[in-house]
């Protein structure tokens, strides 16, 4: 019987769906060219925690480990259904995720400027091993805005109106009744 390293390879990444690893080698997967392929659920997500109103759900991830030369990479996607609090009227916020990953690994911050600008750095050390989870959250945090709000928030519009009425006050007003 001949042996497909093709279908090897895909059954190795449905035993890697079944079971995603809570910690990995980053340099490891990538000199055995490892493929992770499966879901992480919101709860094991801890630094997400207090930024979603609804901790259900999981994120599809998809990485692809690889190396070339010295340096090893990580590339693929994340997509995930978050329920955000709109910081305008504090009601739920639907906000699909599609992280497109590129991580380059390097060992120090001078080895970080020498990557091309088309990955971002992970900060490996040799025979060290990851929480996968951190991997995921660092790159959905990075995808959450600042202030997240629904695109057509009534409350927002409302925000906005009110300080042009009060721009027509004189701002020193109050200042020259204490004044007198």
């Amino acid at each position: 019987m001949r042996f497909d390293t093709e279908n090897a390879y895909l059954y190795h990444c449905t035993i890697m769906s079944e079971r995603m690893p809570s910690l990995f080698d980053p340099l490891e997967f990538a000199d055995k060219k490892r493929h992770i392929r499966g879901e992480i659920g919101f709860e094991q997500l801890d630094r997400m925690q207090d930024v979603l109103l609804d901790v259900r759900g999981a994120v599809q991830v998809d990485l692809a480990f690889s190396k070339q030369g010295r340096t090893g990479f990580v590339k693929g996607t994340l997509d995930a259904d978050l329920t955000l609090e709109c910081q305008c009227c504090m009601g739920p916020l639907k906000w699909p995720v599609h992280c497109d990953v590129s991580l380059g690994m390097v060992g120090s911050l001078d080895e970080a400027d020498l990557l091309p600008s088309t990955l971002e750095p992970l900060l490996v050390k040799p025979d060290t091993s990851i929480p996968l989870a951190e991997l995921v959250q660092d790159e959905l945090l990075l995808s959450i805005p600042t202030i997240p709000r629904h695109p057509d928030c009534q409350f927002a519009s409302k925000k906005t109106e009110e300080p042009a009425a009060d721009m027509k006050r004189h701002p020193f007003a109050d200042l020259a009744q204490l004044k007198k």
